[in-house]
């Protein structure tokens, strides 16, 4: 069980920078402003200042009440610190650094803690979505929900131990996002102090549109796997909103926001980020069907087994009426009610539940109909056509460079996109 003392992962030697006083604003750099470090290494940067922010509503959460802080706070916490690709945060800074930043002082430490509050966002995004798909496992263990049934069956508590996981998760994804807007408003009244109430508005609009982006998609998603399926256009639609836009296109207009970036600047960077966002779905959407559990973290075909609305499975069924393929289009089908994925007795991951051969009918469908060539020519498509829009970004060329490197990592065309799902 969680415990109230966090250690903020991190690499060996960086010492993670010191929290505010309590009751204080504080100066948007004060977890850190920048410098020549956070270019070579800005997720580092990031840990170390969401370490900060961690610790410091950890200490919170603890005054409030210790069962609290063990039980729910410190899992959030852990959940926060433990894995994750740190993408969204890597858009945030160089999307600062390609409007006009310099990657130092105030404006540099707005745009981490930016970033660290965007990975609060993802965890918030991530406890609730587990829940909403009733997925037992994430980053190789547990998901949230998972753990907290586990801890009432294992406490013999009274009631129902999955609805008492359930609502756990809630209040877990509820409390990231209270701490992911906290740390955004302490930043941008910093902005507002240091570069001005027009800089600082701009910014709240970008994190404002995102949320409800996000929910919007959320809603879209659960919307249509009730409807059993959706057109591709549909699908796309749906991707789009629930994590495209979060994962890049408002990161990187985040990141330019807070470098005061012209309009032009700010388009490019939109339009950059639109087509790697769709890619980082597309490659979502294959890794959950196609992707190696050791490596992504959830179990293999978990969303096929489930119906999810996906463009991969809406490509797919297009592809079969076409071909008037009856099979694929039978194999398709989502199924009658369940769910996968029930949580092993030990808690230590989920376990799918036997395959009556419909997975693999499914998966077989999926490329069989040329679907996933399909998918993956297009994830190719969006990511060169990013590059050509980062190609015509004034200023620095190696800017450009590290948000194409970021690009590639989205779309799953680097080995070292290859790691966990969200």
């Amino acid at each position: 069980m969680p415990g109230t003392q966090v250690t903020p992962t991190g690499h060996p030697g960086r010492h993670p920078a010191g929290t505010h006083r309590a009751g204080a604003r504080p100066h948007p750099g004060a977890a850190g402003d920048g410098g020549p470090g956070a270019d070579a290494d800005v997720a580092g940067a990031v840990e170390a200042v969401l370490g900060a922010c961690v610790r410091e509503r950890m200490r919170e959460a603890a005054e409030v009440d210790a069962l609290f802080a063990g039980d729910l706070a410190g899992r959030v916490a852990d959940f926060a610190l433990r894995g994750g690709k740190r993408l969204r945060a890597g858009f945030v800074w160089w999307g600062h650094r390609a409007g006009g930043g310099t990657g130092r002082g105030p404006a540099a430490g707005a745009a981490l803690r930016t970033g660290a509050a965007l990975e609060l966002i993802q965890t918030c995004a991530l406890i609730h979505d587990d829940l909403m798909d009733e997925s037992a496992v994430r980053r190789g263990a547990p998901a949230v929900h998972t753990r907290l049934a586990h801890q009432h069956a294992g406490a013999g508590l009274r009631g129902s131990s999955a609805a008492f996981g359930s609502a756990g998760a809630v209040l877990a994804g509820d409390l990231a996002l209270s701490w992911a807007d906290d740390l955004f408003a302490e930043t941008a009244a910093g902005v507002r102090e240091f570069d001005g109430p027009e800089r600082a508005g701009a910014l709240r609009r970008e994190w404002r549109a995102m949320r409800t982006e996000m929910v919007a998609g959320q809603y879209l998603d659960l919307r249509a796997q009730a409807a059993g399926a959706v057109p591709p256009e549909r699908a796309m639609r749906i991707a789009r909103l629930k994590s495209a836009l979060y994962t890049v296109e408002r990161p990187l207009a985040l990141g330019a926001a807070l470098a005061g970036a012209d309009t032009a600047t700010l388009e490019l960077l939109r339009s950059a980020g639109r087509c790697a966002g769709v890619a980082f779905q597309l490659r979502d959407d294959l890794l959950g069907a196609f992707g190696d559990p050791a490596v992504t973290g959830k179990p293999c075909g978990e969303d096929v087994r489930e119906g999810k609305p996906t463009y991969l499975r809406a490509v797919a069924r297009r592809l079969a009426r076409e071909a008037g393929d009856t099979a694929a289009l039978a194999a398709l089908e989502p199924p009658p009610g369940g769910r996968a994925g029930a949580p092993s007795p030990d808690g230590s991951a989920g376990a799918p539940p036997p395959d009556d051969g419909r997975l693999d009918a499914a998966l077989a469908a999926l490329e069989s109909t040329g679907a996933r060539a399909a998918v993956e020519r297009e994830i190719t498509r969006l990511a060169e056509l990013s590059h050509r829009r980062l190609a015509g970004l004034p200023g620095d060329p190696e800017v450009a460079r590290r948000i194409g490197e970021l690009v590639d990592r989205a779309a799953g065309l680097v080995p070292a996109a290859g790691g966990e799902r969200g």
